[in-house]
């Protein structure tokens, strides 16, 4: 007997400035296990070393322990520098 599939998020990913950069996509769909937070996202997605994120779901900034739900939009958003 196999062990059951676990219930899987789809969310949809997006990039900005050298994250983009580092996956060559601005927006990606990606499924994720329940119970799956932002900052676990990130970290699955960006190996070492990771630039310091904010995170935004649903245009919304939130926590990095925020769970990420079946059909969340997740936003990292890098610092931005400038002159």
């Amino acid at each position: 007997m196999s062990d059951p599939k676990p219930n899987l998020a789809r969310v949809t990913l997006r990039l900005f400035a050298t994250l983009r950069e580092r996956r060559g996509t601005d927006a990606e769909v990606v499924e994720v296990p329940e119970g799956t937070t932002a900052a676990a996202l990130y970290a699955s997605l960006f190996p070492a070393p990771r630039v310091p994120v904010g995170f935004a779901i649903n245009l919304q900034h939130c926590r990095s322990d925020q769970v990420l739900l079946d059909g969340d939009e997740l936003a990292l958003l890098p610092p931005l520098g400038g002159g």
